[in-house]
């Protein structure tokens, strides 16, 4: 079908259906923005999240979160979850042509559009639309180029909460690990750091707030160090 067009089967009782959208879920406070967002949008409809998880690990990729925090969250926030495992030496080649076989599952079933929280980094915004392109989808972007700062503020405001599960050690000094993520933490963070860490400074983990049924109960445990990163090892 052509972009733009729709099909008697795009309609119901006369009204336009919502288009079908997969989210691209890391279980950090971007996502929780970018789900927020996208929700209030009367043209979209998120039909379930999507998560890549480590093999061997068993814990959100990059950000070092175990899998039951992962299915916690689903389950608070009421969406399907669907996890795709990736191998712990997983090569660029190798992690697409994984997720390339996950969108085309999707894809079957109707969803044409992949939900990010990505906020400003133009070439990974071009490397996703891409592969997206590459399987007939598109993405979308609901917190483009809007102001880190405000954003970070905007997640507190709200009544979101959050944990940093994970810093680059040649970022942020250690301390900052197992922190809330929160104004004092905000202003803690040196000069160089993003407030929303979209450079890769930190990452999160959101146990609470305006989307969830109920809170998750964690606990910040040992610190572990590897390929120049902190984690903490939240459950």
């Amino acid at each position: 079908m052509l972009a733009g067009l729709s099909t008697p089967d795009d309609c119901k009782d006369g009204k336009q259906m919502k288009e079908k959208v997969l989210f691209a879920w890391s279980g950090g406070k971007d996502s929780a923005m970018a789900l927020h967002e996208i929700r209030k949008d009367p043209a979209y409809k998120v039909v379930g999240l999507l998560t890549t998880v480590t093999e061997g690990y068993d814990r959100i990729s990059m950000h070092g979160v175990r899998r039951e925090l992962l299915e916690e969250q689903a389950e608070s926030l009421g969406f399907p979850l669907e996890i795709v495992f990736i191998p712990k030496e997983c090569s660029n080649c190798d992690y697409e042509s994984i997720m390339r076989a996950a969108l085309e599952r999707k894809l079957e079933s109707g969803v044409t559009s992949v939900c990010f929280g990505d906020i400003f980094l133009e070439e990974l915004r071009k490397y996703r639309e891409r592969n997206l392109s590459a399987v007939g989808m598109k993405g979308l972007f609901p917190l483009w180029k809007r102001n880190s700062r405000q954003l970070a503020l905007n997640f507190i405001n709200s009544g979101f909460k959050a944990v940093i599960t994970c810093v680059d050690s040649d970022v942020l000094d250690r301390s900052f690990v197992g922190r809330e993520y929160d104004e004092a933490f905000l202003s803690r963070l040196p000069a160089v750091a993003d407030p929303c860490g979209e450079n890769g400074e930190f990452h999160t983990f959101v146990y609470a707030g305006p989307m969830f049924r109920h809170s998750i109960d964690v606990t910040v445990g040992d610190r572990t160090v590897r390929d120049g990163f902190v984690f903490a090892d939240v459950r």
